[in-house]
């Protein structure tokens, strides 16, 4: 085997692994239909999975668990989206109280255990990509320290007003740089409901005297918050909300995460920036609806002619919010959907299959080669009405390859 990288290396054992198999008769593992040339390489470089542990903890091992998957998959960043509205289970030794807003304090995660994810991860080719998402999804914030709230009535988003709260914005990316090492971190900026701050005096005042309505001072605290990041070396990820509203004013450092829908990366390369292709549509896990042929079809580059601008999309992320996930479900809802993403990502586009129904011997292969190695990946689910294709069980006894 030749490879450039250790991770390249590490990707072509990955393929070697799925060629043995075990032979019952004669107790050896074996290879068919030797030999194998085999010349790989992936057609894009950022091939993400995003798992939620504000709307549920998940445990280290379940992290690890997840992150083992992955690597069987060979996406190569897990996104961790750690902190949102609802808990923030993370130390911050800067500012310890901010995990005060976690779920309770056995639900919480040490900066040692973020290095451990870190180290486990990177040893399986994987980065990991920290979220800090603000100025909105935040209120979990402001339970360790009531000054972030615009007012205890009114506790988002983050109080733009307040120099505080960047300050604590600038402790947390700190703290982020020793440990979290991949070149970008993701600041979000989805979602902001600005009403807070008309709606609270101090706030309300402190942007009449800066000259600001509530889109300019939502557009100050994005670009505050990547001056920030920038100082820490860090290069940006943002939802694609702030590329909608103010695009121009982006730090050319950033990468605009698409969710929302379709028509989006085509804008965003156009401008310049480069672009994560996250479609809710297609590549959202918790969407239990979307069939494992939706997320197959899902086209990074669709519409997107000129190679100069194919080459901004760096990549795609399949994401496992959180709302119905814990422990007891998380693996059976991101597989076996992620690895029809997994392989539009890897595959030259030439090689994909035209029609999904090409990929569903493989794909359910693949599912009982992750059930055979400790993954509760669920079957290739149709969507009838005892069924939903983002978390099914067996329905009846038989083969796994055939369920």
């Amino acid at each position: 085997m030749q490879a450039q990288t250790v991770y390249g290396a590490l990707h072509g054992l990955q393929t070697l692994s799925q060629l043995c198999q075990f032979n019952f008769s004669s107790r050896v593992i074996e290879i068919l239909m030797t030999p194998w040339i085999i010349n790989d390489q992936p057609r894009f470089s950022f091939r993400g999975l995003l798992i939620d542990t504000s709307r549920h903890y998940q445990p280290l091992p379940i992290i690890k668990n997840v992150i083992d998957s992955m690597a069987y998959a060979k996406l190569n960043v897990l996104h961790w989206h750690i902190v949102d509205t609802q808990s923030f289970p993370l130390e911050i030794p800067s500012y310890p109280k901010l995990w005060d807003g976690a779920y309770s304090t056995s639900e919480r995660y040490t900066m040692a255990d973020a290095a451990e994810i870190v180290s486990y991860a990177q040893k399986r080719g994987i980065n990991v990509l920290a979220e800090l998402d603000v100025p909105g999804h935040a209120l979990s914030w402001g339970k360790g320290y009531p000054s972030l709230w615009p007012s205890k009535d009114c506790q988002e988003p983050l109080d733009v007003s307040n120099e505080f709260t960047f300050k604590v914005i600038d402790g947390i990316l700190s703290d982020f740089s020793k440990v979290f090492k991949y070149k970008f971190v993701h600041l979000g900026g989805d979602e902001v409901n600005t009403s807070c701050w008309t709606l609270t005096p101090h706030v309300s005042k402190w942007l009449k005297e800066h000259s600001m309505n509530e889109s300019q001072a939502y557009q100050y605290f994005v670009l505050q918050a990547q001056k920030i990041a920038l100082l820490h070396g860090y290069e940006i990820v943002n939802w694609e909300e702030t590329f909608n509203n103010f695009g121009n004013k982006l730090s050319p450092k950033t990468v605009v995460h698409n969710w929302l829908g379709g028509g989006v990366a085509q804008r965003v390369v156009a401008a310049g920036l480069r672009c994560i292709v996250s479609n809710q549509d297609k590549w959202y896990l918790d969407h239990l609806d979307t069939t494992w042929e939706q997320f197959y079809m899902n086209e990074p580059l669709t519409n997107i002619t000129k190679s100069e601008q194919q080459k901004l999309v760096i990549g795609g992320e399949v994401c496992m919010w959180g709302e119905t996930v814990d422990a007891s479900d998380i693996q059976q809802t991101i597989w076996p959907r992620a690895a029809a993403a997994a392989e539009r990502l890897w595959t030259p586009y030439d090689k994909l299959a035209k029609e999904a129904k090409q990929v569903t011997g493989r794909l359910a292969h693949f599912r009982c080669l992750l059930n055979q190695r400790g993954i509760a990946a669920a079957p290739l689910a149709a969507d009838t009405p005892l069924t939903q294709p983002g978390r099914s069980a067996p329905l009846e006894p038989g083969s796994c390859y055939l369920q």
